[in-house]
């Protein structure tokens, strides 16, 4: 399994808290590639719901990741 912030990108709009087998149905649905359905089959499941892609993708870049001042924008 590997991810990439390109696909990763995809689960950005699920459904959050999501179970492994809602994350799988809404990529299918979503149109996501078929690397991102494999992905989601690898993650194991311990029948609670992720809370967040950082919950299957830890090095998933967040707003903090990025060096500047949303009072800026």
């Amino acid at each position: 399994m590997y991810w990439t912030l390109e696909l990763a990108s995809y689960l950005d709009d699920a459904p959050w808290p999501a179970t492994k087998d809602e994350l799988i149905d809404y990529a299918i649905r979503s149109g996501a590639p078929l690397e991102v359905i494999e992905n989601l089959q690898e993650l194991e499941d311990d029948g609670e719901p992720f809370e967040t892609i950082e919950e299957i993708w830890p090095d998933y870049p967040t707003n903090e990741d990025y060096f500047y001042n949303e009072d800026e924008l």
